[in-house]
């Protein structure tokens, strides 16, 4: 962990606070991190899987799967 000095802003931190319940500033500022983390992580991901999915040819790869499938019947 690294020793860090921040002007926080009072009103954000008390409506973190009495949110999650956590006690310390210690612990809402990284819950806080986490979560920023997280989230842009998981829209990183969507905006990925979005692009994949503008070339998808649904009709083809359901025609691959019904082959597929009653080929293991």
């Amino acid at each position: 962990m690294t020793v860090t000095s921040l002007d926080i802003d009072d009103s954000a931190l008390e409506k973190v606070l009495k949110l999650t319940g956590l006690r310390t500033k210690k612990d809402a500022v990284n819950l806080a991190l986490r979560e920023y983390a997280e989230r842009h992580e998981k829209i990183a991901a969507y905006e990925r899987f979005s692009k994949l999915s503008q070339n998808w040819n649904y009709e083809g790869w359901k025609a691959q799967h019904d082959r597929e499938k009653a080929d293991l019947e």
